[in-house]
C-alpha cells in the first residue's frame, strides 16, 4: 500500500505536466456558468440529467460533469457527481462503467455494457481532480479504470490499435463487420493521462492511430468522417447505423484542438464539410452531402467558432460567448469550448 501511494503521487505530479486543459486550482469555467449548468442539468442525488433524451444519465454525462466541475474548481459538486457515478453505474465486475441509468424503469439500468468514451472522461476527470486537489481516493479509481480500458476495449486489429465503443457488440464474430468504432469516442486529450495511469505503448498508438483514421476516413462529397465506422476492411460506414456525420462526430474538432492538436489541414476539412449555414454546422448524409438538420445552438456552433480561433486566431463571437443552458449535450460542448478558449487563446475573447 505504500508502494502504491508513492506511485500515485508521482504520477499524480505528472498528470498535472500533461495536461493540456488547465490544472492549476483556479477556475476555467465562469462561476455563473456552472452555476446555471448544474441547475439545469444536475440532479440532488449527484446524476447529471440528458434533457434531450428522456431525461435518462449515462456514463458520458457523468464523465463530462467530472470534468466540468474539475474545470469551474468546485470540489464539492465534483464529489456529488462522483457518488452517484460510483455507486449507481460503476457495478461491472472488470472496473469500467454501466453506460445508461434510466429513470423511468426499475431496475434503472438495463443494459450494463459499457460505453468507452464515458469511461476515459470519468477516468480523466477523476485523475485531474485527484491531482489537483491531492486526492488519492481518485487517483486511485481512475488508474484502475485506466488498467481496465486498456485491458477491455483498447484492442489491435489489421496493424491498427483501435477504441472498440464498448466491450460487447463491435467486434467479429458477433460483428460481421467488426471492429466497429466511433471515432468522436477518441478523447484525445485523455490519452496521455492514461498512459501515465496504465503504462503502455499501446496509448501512443491509440492516438496516432485515432488521427490517421480521420484524416483517412473522407466519405462522400463533403470528406467527412462517420460515426460509425467498419474496419473490416478499407473504413466504410458501418452496417446498421445512418451513414451520417451526425450529433456524435460534431465534437470531433473540439476534442483535437483540446488536446493541442492543430492539423489545420485535418480541422479545415471537418469544419468545411460539417458547416451548413453561416458558421452553424448540421448532420450531414454522408452519400449526398446534404444537410440533415442544421445545429444552430450556441453549443454546436462554437465548435466550428473555436476551430476558426485556432486556426485563423478569429475571435469568438458574442453569440457563443454568452452561456444560457438549453440541452444538456450543447451545453456541455460549449463550456468545454469557453473554457479551452479562456484557457489557451484568451486572444479570441
Amino acid at each position: 500500500m505504500r508502494r502504491l501511494r508513492s506511485i500515485l503521487a508521482i504520477c499524480g505530479a505528472a498528470i498535472l505536466a500533461v495536461a493540456q486543459p488547465v490544472a492549476a486550482q483556479h477556475a476555467a469555467i465562469d462561476p455563473q456558468a456552472w452555476i446555471a449548468y448544474k441547475t439545469k442539468f444536475l440532479d440532488a442525488s449527484g446524476r447529471i440529467i440528458d434533457n434531450g433524451n428522456g431525461n435518462i444519465s449515462h456514463s458520458e454525462g457523468q464523465g463530462y460533469g467530472l470534468l466540468l466541475a474539475y474545470l469551474a474548481n468546485s470540489p464539492a459538486d465534483f464529489e456529488q457527481i462522483w457518488y452517484f457515478t460510483r455507486t449507481e453505474l460503476l457495478l461491472r465486475d472488470d472496473g469500467l462503467a454501466a453506460w445508461k441509468w434510466d429513470p423511468a424503469v426499475t431496475p434503472h439500468i438495463t443494459d450494463t455494457n459499457n460505453a468507452s468514451d464515458g469511461d476515459l472522461l470519468i477516468a480523466y476527470a477523476l485523475a485531474l481532480a485527484g491531482s489537483a486537489w491531492n486526492k488519492k481516493d481518485y487517483l486511485q479509481a481512475a488508474a484502475t479504470m485506466a488498467k481496465a480500458l486498456l485491458s477491455r476495449v483498447v484492442i489491435d486489429a489489421g496493424g491498427r490499435t483501435l477504441l472498440i465503443p464498448g466491450v460487447d457488440g463491435y467486434r467479429a464474430p458477433g460483428r460481421k463487420d467488426g471492429p466497429i468504432i466511433n471515432p468522436s469516442y477518441w478523447i484525445y486529450e485523455a490519452i496521455p493521462v492514461m498512459a501515465l495511469l496504465a503504462p503502455s505503448d499501446r496509448w501512443q498508438k491509440l492516438t496516432d492511430d485515432g488521427v490517421g483514421l480521420l484524416r483517412s476516413m473522407q466519405f462522400g462529397p463533403r470528406k467527412l468522417p462517420a460515426d460509425w465506422v467498419s474496419l473490416r476492411a478499407r473504413p466504410e460506414p458501418a452496417d446498421g447505423f445512418e451513414a451520417e456525420f451526425g450529433y456524435n462526430a460534431i465534437r470531433i474538432p473540439l476534442y483535437l484542438v483540446r488536446a493541442g492538436i492543430d492539423d489545420k489541414v485535418l480541422l479545415t476539412r471537418l469544419q468545411q464539410g460539417m458547416t451548413v449555414e453561416g458558421d452553424e454546422p448540421g448532420t450531414i448524409d454522408l452519400a449526398t452531402g446534404k444537410p440533415k438538420q442544421v445545429l444552430a445552438d450556441s453549443g454546436y456552433r462554437i465548435v466550428n467558432d473555436v476551430v476558426a480561433c485556432v486556426v485563423s486566431g478569429t475571435k469568438l463571437p458574442t453569440s457563443v460567448r454568452q452561456f444560457a443552458p438549453s440541452l444538456y449535450y450543447p451545453s456541455t460542448l460549449q463550456l468545454l469550448g469557453l473554457a479551452f478558449v479562456a484557457e489557451k487563446h484568451p486572444e479570441c475573447l
